[in-house]
């Protein structure tokens, strides 16, 4: 804290403005559906966006739910910009752009993401539980491009739609835009059957690395999510921040809404750590004893999967809502491209 008055480097908020939503999502981490009762409202949403400014938070992205159900969205998104923070929202896009890429462009949003699961309307359609949610996110895609905003899509890989990630490569290429792939783990609605084999997962890490290298330098990115990834002999980091352990609580943190904060959005409820309508989050940020599974961590806290590893002390056993999801513990996470390149026989 040499310099500042608050913990660490703070970076980016993940933040649920609301629970709402009007698709039912297979892989939705948080069960959205119906508006939580206590969600905050416009005057505590405000007041948050100023005390993550004053913790020294670059960014905050906006999601859901479903961000645009949220009706004082804009009102957020302008406190956000207006605090010279970066403004990224995540959407569905299950909506007539006409009426609102008029307002991201006036806000002047720096990132815009679209959840694209599915190469065709029979996949997408699926995995979002709604007819014509592939030809409403394709359009909206398309309309927000038109228009110059920073537009991509998100993919979140699973059994169901692992086969079509070269379809909606193309697509990606077609548009001109960036695209974030990341697994789906159990979580929320998702069910750990549908959860890719360690081979499949492997494979996704080599097609991001070929895309990273063939493009590299032009416009189109491709980004491997935060859970994709750590110490292999061949794929290097696929993130644009190097691993070196889960960032959760540390540079990053997630907001439910209503008010709870944890390390990472990801993470189950028993990681909250408060709530700001009890502390403030400057407090809960500061306070040394919040998110001490990654604050505090120690080579003995690594689970069976990492306790012998020769990357254990950097790589803290990788990523905690993976490791807690499918284990039951943090810092125990099974998918490694260093033990599946081990287990393989990969050098």
């Amino acid at each position: 804290m040499e310099g500042s008055k608050f913990y660490g480097n703070p970076n980016v908020t993940v933040w649920e403005i609301t629970l709402k939503c009007n698709l039912n999502c297979m892989h939705c981490g948080s069960s959205a559906g119906k508006t939580r009762l206590d969600e905050l409202n416009t005057n505590e949403s405000l007041q948050l966006c100023r005390d993550l400014s004053d913790i020294g938070f670059k960014g905050i992205t906006l999601m859901g739910g479903e961000v645009f159900l949220r009706k004082d969205w804009p009102v957020i998104s302008k406190e956000i910009k207006d605090l010279g923070l970066i403004l990224s929202i995540i959407s569905n896009g299950f909506f007539n752009p006409d009426k609102i890429v008029p307002q991201l462009v006036d806000l002047d949003v720096d990132c815009f993401m679209i959840g694209m699961d599915g190469a065709t309307p029979e996949t997408q359609d699926k995995i979002r539980n709604t007819k014509g949610a592939y030809d409403k996110a394709k359009a909206f895609v398309q309309a927000a491009n038109k228009v110059n905003i920073p537009v991509g899509i998100i993919t979140t890989a699973h059994k169901l739609n692992f086969q079509e990630l070269p379809k909606i490569r193309d697509f990606v290429l077609n548009e001109g835009i960036f695209w974030q792939i990341q697994q789906a783990v159990p979580i929320g609605r998702f069910s750990k059957d549908m959860l890719l084999s360690k081979e499949d997962y492997y494979s996704l890490g080599l097609f991001v690395h070929t895309l990273q290298k063939k493009y590299a330098g032009e416009k189109i990115q491709f980004i491997g999510n935060h859970n994709l990834g750590f110490n292999s002999s061949i794929i290097p980091d696929l993130s644009p921040i190097k691993w070196d352990g889960c960032i959760a609580g540390k540079s990053i943190l997630g907001i439910q809404s209503n008010g709870n904060v944890k390390g990472c959005l990801a993470l189950s409820d028993k990681f909250v750590e408060g709530n700001i309508r009890e502390r403030s989050i400057k407090e809960i940020w500061n306070d040394p004893n919040t998110f001490a599974y990654n604050r505090n961590f120690k080579i003995s806290d690594l689970g069976e999967n990492c306790k012998d590893c020769k990357y254990g002390k950097d790589c803290k056993g990788g990523c905690t809502t993976r490791s807690d999801s499918i284990t039951g513990i943090p810092h125990n996470d099974p998918y490694c491209f260093y033990k599946i390149e081990n287990a393989l026989e990969i050098k």
